[in-house]
């Protein structure tokens, strides 16, 4: 009986180790060839050459140059790399030595059999008198590395953005930047960053358990060189620059479909120092500069709009609370409880009604107007024309501005509205802030009667840009907008319009003027003292906006001078040079 109890046992320990072994010779087969296959065949991501950006007629924004970078052979030992590195310092003089030696180190690796990257650019004409000589060297090689380069340097610097190098935050939400190792910072750079990116190619190759490559077993191209055009003009925006030079402030061309023919912040800096990384006293001078030259003020300025949201409000007073034919007699103030509320004219303009208060910016029709019409209406008229929320432009970051009413004071400070901030409400005044870009959208909705969304893409590769407008009128207010494109081209054209005296174009415009205070004039003043006595930073920020031709819109103008003082004295002369080189170039052909 125990004999055959062990003879069990001993069958029962052999059929165990034959079942074992036939599980691990033929059915985990499988399972261990997948894990060898992981072990010896390795991916390889191919980073994509960056896509260009080109203006309307396809002139270079922002481009490639062709440049080389080396490397050096892993594993030399510390004579050897000297060495190496005092040959490549000997054709490249300019080059840190210690700084190659100490990129070498940081990537070296026993488990590293790839040349390791010790210089990321040189540039081609650098380079190609050593080339052969380095490329040549068994411990160097020299391959092709392009560079973004933006050719018109400062020109457009806040709309096209710039490209710099990975930080390991961008690397968390894009991995494939760690392969790629630059991404667009700001501007259409970072807005088209994927785009312009691409996508990475592969390539699998059979390695060693050293990690030594054997043979290359596929390879897939990098999806790359996407190109995207602009709606901008070169030719337009080298102008504007050079019409804004030593000033600070924000130009705007656009045509009434929404579409961005040249827009400037002012002033400007220049793209390429970003690319390779910028010092920091540069940087510091930058960001400490009063004229913020580091800011898009175009999207991301925010200035009190002074009277050019008069166009605007003036179309919701004739369609609500008040009539056209409503007028009141400014004898240049008005008294609301212990205060006056002074017209810009001391001495007043006598009987107005909306067609004059526009032309000749009578503040007393619109303090008097907005306690008839009520802050409500007035808030909700003007977020509906395009204030107080982003135009939709294609660029990242866009601000929204204020447009002040009951609700978001007790919102934002839990404080009851006052009678008084309507009446500076409706002058553009007090809290109301706005951007460029936004009167520019609500004066191409003046001049069409349609609202478009700006945008800067022309096409993203071969797909076109789809323009968006939207219409915000009701039909009181479609009926009624004759009555203030009137009075606008009366601002252009009559001889008491508030920009007449300082136009010379040879196109006929209209508009609106604003003179947009940035500090407070004391009650006991009798007297205002004149802008160009004031100390700079004291001036009023000088604003025209405009459109033209008048029979049949187009482009929209806009122009604001930071402490510019009187918005068409300031910049009347700017926007009269816009428009006859809108008309030299053949962008307007009549011009009437």
């Amino acid at each position: 009986m125990r004999i055959r109890i062990i003879i069990i046992l001993f069958l029962l320990v052999w059929i165990s180790l034959l079942v074992r072994v036939f599980y691990l010779s033929v059915n985990s087969n499988a399972y261990y060839d997948r894990l060898s296959s992981k072990n010896t065949i390795k991916s390889e991501f191919v980073a994509p050459v960056r896509g260009e950006i080109l203006d309307r007629n396809n002139a270079p924004v922002a481009i490639n140059k062709l440049g080389f970078k080396i490397k050096v052979r892993p594993h030399l030992n510390k004579k050897d790399l000297e060495a190496e590195v005092d040959y490549i310092g000997k054709m490249l003089p300019f080059l840190d030595k210690a700084k190659v030696i100490t990129a070498y180190e940081k990537k070296e690796s026993n488990y590293n059999h790839h040349f390791i990257e010790v210089v990321a650019f040189v540039s081609y004409e650098d380079i190609m008198p050593v080339y052969s000589t380095l490329n040549l060297r068994d411990n160097s090689k020299v391959e092709p590395a392009p560079k973004r380069y933006y050719p018109n340097r400062r020109m457009a610097a806040h709309i096209i953005g710039y490209v710099s190098k990975a930080n390991l935050k961008d690397i968390e939400v894009d991995p494939t930047l760690k392969l790629i190792g630059s991404v667009g910072k700001s501007g259409l750079e970072k807005q088209y960053n994927t785009f312009l990116q691409g996508i990475p190619g592969e390539r699998k190759i059979k390695v060693t358990a050293q990690n030594e490559e054997i043979k290359e077993i596929s390879f897939t191209r990098p999806i790359e060189n996407r190109r995207l055009v602009l709606t901008i003009d070169v030719r337009l925006q080298q102008y504007i620059t050079k019409l804004f030079k030593g000033l600070a402030g924000s130009v705007i061309i656009m045509d009434t479909e929404g579409a961005i023919l040249a827009s400037g912040s002012y002033p400007e800096y220049d793209l390429n120092s970003f690319v390779s990384g910028i010092s920091t006293k540069r940087w510091q001078a930058l960001i400490n500069d009063p004229d913020t030259p580091f800011t898009n003020k175009s999207i991301n300025g925010l200035y009190p709009p002074g009277s050019t949201i008069k166009t605007g409000l003036g179309l919701i007073y004739i369609t609500s609370a008040v009539n056209e034919w409503w007028y009141t007699y400014c004898n240049g103030s008005m008294k609301l409880g212990e205060r006056n509320f002074r017209c810009w004219k001391s001495r007043g303009h006598g009987k107005t009604g909306i067609r004059k208060a526009i032309r000749e910016s009578c503040d007393d029709y619109f303090y008097k107007g907005s306690l008839k019409v009520g802050i409500k209406t007035m808030s909700e008229g003007l977020m509906a024309f395009g204030l107080g929320k982003k135009t939709g432009i294609d660029l990242p970051n866009e601000f929204i501005g204020t447009v002040p009413s009951r609700e978001w004071k007790r919102r934002r400070y839990d404080q009851p509205w006052y009678r008084g901030e309507t009446l500076n409400s409706s002058i553009g005044q007090g809290d109301f802030l706005t951007t460029p870009m936004q009167i520019t959208q609500m004066t191409a909705l003046m001049a069409t009667g349609r609202l478009p969304t700006p945008h800067l893409a022309l096409s993203i590769g071969e797909e076109p840009y789809e323009n968006n407008i939207t219409d915000v009128l009701s039909s009181e207010q479609k009926r009624k907008l004759p009555i203030i494109q009137r009075a606008m081209y009366d601002v252009c054209n009559h001889p008491k319009g508030t920009a007449k005296h300082s136009l010379h174009t040879k196109v006929k415009i209209a508009g609106k003027t604003g003179t947009a205070q940035v500090v407070g004039i004391l009650q006991a003043t009798k007297k205002r003292i004149k802008e160009e006595d004031m100390e700079y930073y004291r001036r009023s920020h000088a604003w025209l906006t405009t459109y033209g031709p008048v029979s049949k819109p187009k482009y929209i103008v806009t122009v604001m001078v930071e402490h510019g003082g009187h918005g068409g004295s300031a910049a009347g002369g700017i926007v009269s040079d816009i428009y006859d080189k809108l008309f030299d170039l053949g962008y307007i052909t009549q011009k009437e």
